[in-house]
């Protein structure tokens, strides 16, 4: 995935929620949002 510019909007993307349901970040769109992303092979 190319990276993101500051103050840029994120690219829409559709993840797994922790119950199976597939969510997209465009779900949101016009809320505020946080989104923290963390690396979990960096141990």
């Amino acid at each position: 995935m190319a990276r993101v510019k500051l103050n840029a909007s994120a690219p829409d993307f559709s993840q797994e929620d922790l119950n199976g349901n597939l969510i997209s970040l465009s779900d949101y769109a016009g809320e505020k949002n946080l989104l923290l992303v963390f690396n979990r092979g960096f141990v």
